[in-house]
């Protein structure tokens, strides 16, 4: 059964027609918008197949309400997610950026984990099937649109997953609190895969030793570790950052 929905904003809009253009049922433009942006993102849909919409700014206003459409919008078809690592890597024109979750139960955590993981341009969230939260409607709230936008694979066996990742050069670096080098001195632009842990317990033990390395946030201040969110994207930004 479908699950219609509205999307908003150049990002939003173009991660999803770029990694799921089967859900995209249709695209609605500003009318008074001609820039090389907006041109981009119509030959973008019109090359995926995708219908777009050309409408007035006072109607995109009402469709969008209080969200920040920056003169775009889609309807999207929820139910039609990605479930397959191998349908995002295929699409990508440069090195993946995947964050993986290991037993993430608080919907919370996750929903800001995600707005972080479309934040910084991550192709793909991981996570285990057992154990996780999975993408409730808790979680989709505090995502803010981004579990629309950001895949989100779960897998029966992490480890098994991780493995997979290294055989195709995918670098796997699990966060960890007690690990001898820090992220000041992490140096790594290629296909990378952030690790972390769940709330309170961290990496577990088969996961950990299935990374390639292990890093950990430096900390000046009282407090032993960092929300899971926050730690993601403390991660995510200075991969993106190394990139530029």
């Amino acid at each position: 059964m479908a699950d219609l929905r509205l999307i908003y904003g150049f990002h939003a809009v173009t991660s999803r027609i770029r990694q799921n253009p089967d859900g995209v049922l249709e695209v609605y433009l500003q009318a008074q918008r001609h820039d090389p942006r907006m041109r981009d993102l119509i030959k973008l849909a019109e090359a995926n197949g995708v219908r777009v919409i050309s409408v007035d700014a006072k109607r995109l206003d009402g469709m969008a309400g209080s969200a920040r459409h920056q003169g775009v919008a889609a309807r999207v078809d929820a139910s039609r997610r990605v479930h397959h690592l191998e349908d995002v890597l295929e699409t990508l024109s440069e090195p993946p950026l995947l964050l993986v979750l290991d037993s993430i139960q608080d919907p919370h955590n996750l929903g800001a984990c995600l707005r972080s993981a479309d934040a910084f341009g991550v192709h793909a969230v991981i996570a285990p099937k057992d154990r996780a939260v999975g993408i409730t409607a808790t979680v989709e709230k505090v995502a803010c649109g981004a579990a629309e936008t950001v895949p989100y694979i779960t897998v029966t066996n992490l480890a098994r997953t991780l493995r997979e990742l290294r055989e195709q050069n995918i670098w796997v670096v699990g966060a960890d609190g007690e690990a001898e080098r820090d992220l000041n001195s992490f140096k790594h632009t290629g296909p990378l895969a952030w690790v972390l842990g769940a709330e309170g317990e961290g990496l577990r033990r088969l996961t950990r030793e299935t990374c390639d390395e292990l890093v950990r946030i430096p900390m000046l201040g009282s407090v032993e570790s960092l929300n899971v969110s926050v730690s993601a994207g403390i991660c995510l930004f200075e991969a993106r950052r190394q990139r530029s």
